[in-house]
């Protein structure tokens, strides 16, 4: 199961997802508040409690490996919290567990400001190549970027900044490495950093010359490999030490 960034979408791992389709039973969730999603977005824990049900009811009750990227991220890491043993193995890439109370408060007015440039493709494709994402995503982003409400927006950019790591999260059973981008903003490390004083047998891996989402988005083929061979072998250190060579 792989959970896509924060407004991003499923086609965040479409690639990965192709790529393991005749290996492994793939699932990409929509994120609750993006767009095709079935219920408004309310918060990180609703949306954890929410897939842990799904995977429940339809997975019996656990995965082989769960990854997610910037909010899908701190969804993974919730679950984990809530569910320690919901995966045996876990990817989380540029989560974000120090809330920013700056950015946080300046949320709302900035959607509110530039909210009607939001449908405008020249403003898009510019917040688009501010993201360095590959421009063969440039008209899914576009197209679920006008679909997502102002107040479903706001909502999952105001969890995304406000979210903290839960004391629970040292329950957590499933091998997991933290994947975080040399070139990432400098709170994404130290929330990398965070997160290793709770769980000191958690591996980081350093990309170097990477940027936000740049691993699961860009280079799909790396990801994979990191996956087969956790799931290959249950070594998640030497699926990363892998990704850098």
């Amino acid at each position: 199961m792989l959970l896509h960034g924060g407004g991003l979408s499923w086609w965040n791992y479409r690639e990965e997802a192709e790529l393991l389709r005749d290996e492994y039973h793939v699932v990409l969730p929509v994120l609750d508040g993006h767009a095709g999603s079935d219920r408004p977005f309310t918060s990180i824990e609703s949306n954890a409690g929410e897939i842990i049900k799904y995977i429940d009811e339809h997975l019996g009750g656990s995965a082989a490996l769960i990854g997610g990227l910037s909010l899908g991220g701190q969804v993974l890491l919730e679950m984990l919290s809530q569910r320690g043993g919901i995966c045996r193995h876990a990817f989380v890439e540029s989560a974000m567990v120090i809330p920013s109370k700056m950015t946080h408060a300046l949320v709302g007015p900035a959607f509110g400001m530039s909210w009607g440039l939001i449908g405008n493709r020249r403003f898009a494709a510019l917040q688009f190549r501010a993201l360095h994402i590959k421009p063969e995503l440039f008209e899914d982003y576009y197209r679920d970027s006008r679909a997502v409400s102002r107040r479903d927006m706001i909502a999952f950019m105001k969890a995304n900044t406000g979210y903290s790591l839960k004391e629970s999260i040292r329950q957590c059973r499933a091998e997991t490495r933290l994947f975080v981008g040399e070139k990432e903003p400098r709170g994404v490390r130290r929330s990398a950093e965070l997160v290793r004083k709770y769980m000191p047998d958690w591996p980081v891996t350093v990309l170097p010359g990477y940027r936000y989402g740049d691993l699961s988005v860009n280079h799909a083929g790396k990801y994979v490999q990191a996956v087969r061979e956790a799931l290959g072998n249950g070594a998640c250190r030497e699926a990363a030490r892998n990704i850098v060579k």
